[in-house]
């Protein structure tokens, strides 16, 4: 195969020729029995639709494909999360009918994510508006056979005055719901508009009224994804939760040792970067349940390189990572994205995510991956 030439930081070109062997990770897996695991998916847009930044517009069969491919491995999707774009080009009108057509075609364990980005941004006036928005979501949710995911509202943040106005809009909505839900705590490294969520900037003191609002809503909460990139506060925070709520890992950056745990508590798993390494997710996931935790280990860890690349500051651009791999693997045809977000990173960027995911094996076809490449690395003017 003819070697690409591939930019680096310092302007010079690498040339490189892939070598992934996607054989050594499975097509198909059961789901696995020691850990709950959920990929959270993203989304394919139509590259031909005559569509502005205010409205999305999807490629339906692609996007559920890919779903079709995650539920194939034994993976949970999480729906209409931050990596489908939620508060980031997708809106609420098509969030609701992805919503409606995974639920329709599920094969596996689904969950999706409820917010309030129904609401023009500043359009709430009063917590009650708040609430009745996260009602509307959740009863959609929870009328198509899903579970609910209460993701963090912007409008709350906007709106809140202190801790008791979290505690008040998570207590009525969790009030109202027929399932124990999960929680969401997506830190402002994610989305800067969050920053402060909970009522205290501090976050040893946004920890604190997160877990009492955990505690006295405990009946009804299933499980808190916390998605801090912060291991250290996640472990500390999982040995305090009470008893039968999960912890689900959004730790893009240390994911092997925190789902594996420390001999008494661990993590399970709701990650976006689960969407670009199942292969490796659902391989690792068996060993695990084989009683290989050295195999766990040895597998999730050749893929944390290119996660860590992925979801790099700033943190927000991942799902352009996660898209391109996608394209380089064949699960679509083309590598543009809701609200152009495919020019969200650089091609130095994109140059290294492709070695990256060459050398943890995470190229289904090496020659299609190059043949992908190539149109990029043109449009940055390398021939």
């Amino acid at each position: 195969m003819p070697s690409l030439l591939l930019p680096q930081a310092d302007r010079s070109l690498r040339a490189y020729s892939p070598r992934s062997d996607a054989s050594v990770y499975p097509s198909s897996a059961p789901p696995a029995r020691s850990r709950i695991a959920f990929a959270a998916a993203h989304v394919v847009c139509d590259p031909l639709a005559d569509a502005g930044p205010e409205r999305a517009a999807l490629d339906w069969e692609a996007t559920i494909a890919f779903r079709r491919h995650l539920w194939s491995l034994g993976l949970g999707v999480a729906e209409a999360m931050d990596t489908a774009q939620r508060g980031m080009g997708l809106d609420w009108p098509t969030s609701r009918e992805l919503i409606r057509r995974s639920a329709a075609e599920a094969r596996g364990p689904l969950v999706c994510g409820a917010q309030t980005d129904q609401l023009e941004p500043g359009g709430a006036r009063s917590l009650d508006d708040v609430v009745a928005a996260y009602e509307e979501q959740c009863e959609l949710i929870e009328s198509a056979g899903a579970g609910v995911v209460l993701m963090a509202s912007r409008e709350l943040c906007r709106l809140a005055r202190g801790p008791e106005d979290y505690v008040e809009v998570y207590s009525r909505v969790l009030g109202g719901l027929r399932r124990p839900a999960i929680l969401h705590w997506l830190g402002a490294a994610f989305d800067p508009q969050l920053a402060g969520y909970w009522g205290d900037a501090d976050l040893d003191r946004a920890t604190e009224i997160c877990l009492s609002l955990l505690a006295a809503n405990a009946a009804r909460i299933g499980g808190i994804k916390i998605s801090l990139l912060d291991q250290r506060r996640e472990v500390a925070m999982r040995r305090r939760l009470p008893e039968g709520i999960h912890v689900y890992t959004g730790d893009d950056f240390d994911y092997p040792t925190t789902i594996a745990g420390d001999g008494e508590h661990h993590s399970d798993a709701l990650l976006g970067a689960f969407d670009m390494i199942a292969p490796a997710a659902a391989a690792a996931l068996a060993a695990m349940d084989s009683g290989e935790e050295a195999g766990f280990h040895r597998i999730l860890e050749r893929s944390l390189p290119l996660s860590r690349h992925v979801f790099e500051a700033p943190t927000w651009a991942y799902k352009t990572g996660v898209v391109f791999l996608a394209y380089l693997n064949g699960h679509q045809d083309h590598f543009r994205m809701v609200g152009g977000m495919e020019g969200a990173r650089s091609l130095v960027h994109m140059s290294r995510l492709f070695v990256l995911a060459d050398e943890a094996d995470l190229l289904r076809d090496p020659d299609l991956a190059a043949a992908r490449m190539r149109p990029l690395l043109a449009l940055g003017g390398v021939a």
